[in-house]
């Protein structure tokens, strides 16, 4: 009967090499033999699966010395696992050549002196296997460099997609030509349940900063841009960027210098008596335009010059500000939620919180009151509901009331029980595939659903304690915010002519937000130790997202670009890892699910939301704030930057094996981690001050 759990761990063209040792009365002296079968057969009832045998190792020997012959069968199997010694025995032509074969194993080979360990313990395999083309070459290599290091320590991105043409849209052919012959591949590769698990994870990680963004907008600009646009506006970009772009694994988002540059703007047309909307479209399309411009001259053949500093300083500064505000946003819930603080358990039945008319109102109050027509000795106020109460301006008096209202202690500590319930279950349940518990393929689909079965699991807790968190709030309707606009804006509208043209100067600064954005996320994206395999299309990516950037501008809607977090969280979550390993062996990264339809359903998915309300309205807000959490904090590892950060508290004798320490003084890495780590407090600085526009140029 085959065994076909083994045959899945035994990798594609695997050869057999059959060792046989006996005894039989009638020799006086070992027989032995090592034959080479050319071209190899298929011997039935030899191998423990049908594979094709090409060597044979027969000893046959007088009695008496079974347990010796059979550990010189173990020994030549051992030679045959051998990676240099297996190419020996293809290419030796005699005896001579396998002698010396096993010589240069000898030299090689670690022993271990048999009263110095114990033979029943098991011995882990490594992480990483030593790399055995020094004993195939001459030119030998840095000792213990692991296997393909030498070209992923290689920072530069230099390939043949980044060199100049010289031509007119000489980069954009070539991209299409490079990426062209894959692209059916790209919706065929996606046939796999670990794809699922991705875009339902993305789905629900971008919902929310899409929806908050046009929250945000929608105060910054008096509604003139609000959630339902920022909706409509992420889901048509990302559909059309997943179709067409050159590297589909990159999510687009909406990011805080776009929010800056907006505010900006909203404001200048407001003191001046210009149309917002109308301005925008202008500065959008000049924008596109520049893009254009950009991807026609080979521009993002400059993306070569960007190093891994660069990256490293981008990708942590994004993740640290991820992690930031997923906590600023829980902090910022106990506003809303207050708790008293002073409680007195003994007079807990005498608490109490009531509306009541103002007793001294202020002037902004009163104009209130004068401009809705309420006349406040005619109100009610007692019985009026916390939300009547605050929009009618109203006082909360008593010892529940906190500063905005009575105090609600059970939501907000609820809110932070469900936040870090969702960071350490995601975290749980994604290294799940390392437990010793159910079979391999079970844990795999537990790891790869991880975030989505979390989100599922909080919002069934929550809806079944029915305490009043936060819910995600989601447009119902599917029209523009404002009624005086509609889905097309005149470019110059009411606006003076000559804005058509002295816009370019914004747009100039907004390509360059644009452009570095995009960029570096595609650098980051792209990096070798991804094993990327379809190649990378930087200038078919911002000719997308210059084209659709226009687009989003005639039609008064928010500007999307590579967002870098939710870019490297689809990477990793698209992760394939070898199947064929011997037991107890570690899987080997294979490289990334390279396709196009998570990143297509993600925003399928988002354009429909408004229709799946009803579904929606149930997850609360601190199960997505916890997601964030998670995804900052999972994209920080392999950021060669935080491991060097690690080094600083730990002893020589404790350090990791890293490459870079066999190689660089430990003094040396240090300073450069000084000098990475200021500038990323100084980025930090920017990205918080009032000059956050000029960040991405930082």
């Amino acid at each position: 009967m085959i065994d076909l759990h083994f045959m899945k761990k035994i990798p594609p063209g695997a050869e057999a090499c059959n060792v046989l040792v006996g005894e039989l009365e009638f020799l006086n002296k070992p027989v032995v033999a090592f034959v080479r079968v050319s071209p190899a057969v298929l011997i039935n009832g030899l191998a423990e699966v049908p594979i094709a045998t090409r060597f044979l190792f027969i000893l046959l020997g007088p009695l008496g010395r079974g347990a010796q012959y059979h550990e010189i069968g173990r020994s030549i199997a051992t030679l045959m696992t051998d990676e240099v010694f297996h190419d020996v025995a293809y290419k030796a032509k005699d005896r001579n050549d396998l002698i010396a074969g096993i010589d240069e194993f000898l030299d090689q080979v670690t022993v271990l002196p048999p009263g110095e360990w114990d033979p029943s313990i098991r011995i882990e395999p490594p992480k990483n296997v030593p790399s055995q083309e020094k004993r195939k070459k001459n030119n030998l290599l840095p000792n213990g460099l692991v296997e393909g290091e030498e070209e992923d320590e290689d920072g530069d991105h230099g390939g043949p997609e980044l060199q100049r043409t010289g031509r007119w849209f000489g980069g954009l052919f070539l991209d299409i030509k490079r990426k062209g012959p894959h692209y059916l591949s790209d919706y065929s590769d996606a046939i796999s349940l670990q794809c699922v698990a991705s875009f339902l994870f993305l789905y629900c990680a971008c919902m929310s900063p899409v929806i908050t963004f046009g929250g945000l907008l929608g105060e910054a600009t008096e509604g003139r841009i609000s959630a339902i646009e920022s909706l409509f506006g992420a889901s048509l970009t990302g559909i059309v960027y997943s179709l067409f772009a050159g590297q589909p694994l990159t999510i687009l988002g909406s990011t805080g210098p776009v929010l800056v540059f907006e505010k900006i703007l909203f404001k200048f047309c407001k003191e001046y008596g210009l149309s917002y909307l109308s301005l925008r479209t202008c500065i959008g399309l000049w924008t596109a335009f520049l893009c254009i411009l950009l991807v026609a001259t080979d521009a993002s053949s400059l993306v070569c010059y960007i190093t891994r500093f660069t990256e490293e300083a981008f990708a942590s500064l994004i993740c640290i500000i991820f992690i930031y505000e997923a906590l600023e946003k829980l902090l910022h819930l106990g506003e809303h939620y207050p708790f008293n603080k002073n409680n007195n358990l003994d007079k807990l039945t005498t608490y109490s919180c009531a509306c009541v008319e103002p007793s001294d109102p202020a002037n902004g109050t009163m104009k209130f009151w004068e401009v809705n027509n309420i006349t406040a000795s005619e109100i009610y106020w007692e019985a009026l509901e916390v939300k009547d109460c605050i929009e009618k301006r109203g006082e909360f008096v008593g010892p529940a009331c906190g500063p905005h209202g009575p105090y609600v202690p059970d939501v907000l500590f609820w809110c932070v029980i469900l936040f870090f319930s969702t960071v350490v279950m995601s975290a749980f349940l994604k290294e799940f595939k390392f437990s010793n518990y159910f079979p391999t393929k079970v844990r795999s689909i537990i790891s790869d659903f991880a975030v989505f079965i979390t989100i599922l699991t909080m919002v069934l807790v929550d809806y079944a304690l029915g305490i009043p968190s936060p819910k995600l709030k989601v447009p119902n309707v599917f029209k523009p915010t404002r009624d005086d606009r509609g889905w097309f804006i005149n470019p110059l509208g009411p606006n003076p002519w000559w804005t058509a043209v002295i816009t370019v100067v914004p747009a100039l600064l907004c390509t360059i937000l644009i452009f570095m954005d995009q960029q570096i996320t595609a650098v980051i994206i792209n990096r070798k130790e991804n094993k990327l395999k379809k190649g990378c299309g930087y200038h078919l990516d911002l000719l997308m997202v210059g084209i659709m950037l226009g687009v989003c501008s005639l039609m008064g809607l928010p500007w999307f670009v590579a967002a870098t977090v939710l870019s490297i969280t689809h990477v990793n979550s698209l992760k394939l890892e070898s199947e064929c390993s011997a037991p107890g062996e570690q899987p080997k990264f294979l490289g990334i699910m390279e396709q196009r339809v998570t990143g297509l359903m993600i925003f399928m998915l988002m354009g429909s939301s408004v229709f799946m309300t009803s579904m929606l309205k149930f997850i609360p807000m601190p199960v997505l704030y916890g997601v964030f959490l998670y995804m900052g904090a999972s994209s920080l590892r392999g950021i060669q930057f935080f491991d060097r950060i690690t080094l600083f508290g730990m002893p020589a004798k404790h350090q990791p094996d890293l490459i870079y320490l066999r190689h660089v003084p430990l003094r040396k890495v240090h300073l450069f981690t000084v000098i990475q780590l200021s500038c990323l407090i100084l980025l930090w600085v920017i990205k918080t001050s009032r000059a956050a526009i000029v960040f991405p140029m930082m």
